[in-house]
């Protein structure tokens, strides 16, 4: 069986997955689904009770890439998380939780919503990967020269693999 998405007609998706792939899918986006868990909130009880953040520029190298500031100047980036992060939290965790439950062994078919769900669930496995990995525009270079052995290997052969996934996704859709 050939991983990864094809159009059906009437605008949905097939997806197709061996068991041990799902399992593989399932534990990342797991992960991603810990790490984008509710964030901090302001000290005002109408803050908190409105969800609205505490306006931190996250520390972690990979939440930061989840939730890039979106202004060069600390103040209005602070200013724009505060009142944006937790629907982005709420957002990704929906997606997340999407691909949890349509993810399954054997052919299966997506609606147009989920598939866009898979599709931005996918895309944040691959920058938390990403990110951990370290990857850069030389990747696919290094993969093809990188022995077997090398304790990497199987990281970078799944960021690898969820870079066709997500690839085949786009052409579905597309």
């Amino acid at each position: 069986m050939n991983s990864g998405f094809s159009t059906r007609d009437g605008g949905g998706v097939i997806a197709k997955f061996e068991a041990a792939e799902v399992s593989i899918l399932r534990s990342l986006v797991t992960q991603v689904l810990g790490l984008v868990a509710p964030g901090e909130t302001g000290d005002d009880p109408l803050e908190r009770a409105l969800g609205i953040g505490a306006g931190l520029a996250p520390s972690d190298p990979v939440l930061a890439r989840l939730f890039p500031s979106a202004y060069d100047d600390a103040e209005e980036a602070a200013e724009f998380r505060r009142y944006t992060e937790a629907t982005l939290r709420d957002g990704k965790r929906a997606d997340a939780q999407t691909m949890l439950d349509s993810a399954r062994p054997g052919r299966s078919e997506l609606t147009p919503e989920q598939a866009q769900a898979w599709l931005r669930a996918l895309n944040d496995v691959r920058l938390a990967l990403g990110t951990k990995l370290e990857v850069t525009e030389e990747i696919h270079d290094e993969i093809a020269t990188m022995s077997e052995d090398d304790p990497r290997y199987p990281a970078y052969v799944t960021y690898d693999w969820l870079t066709y996934l997500q690839d085949t996704l786009v052409r579905a859709l597309w």
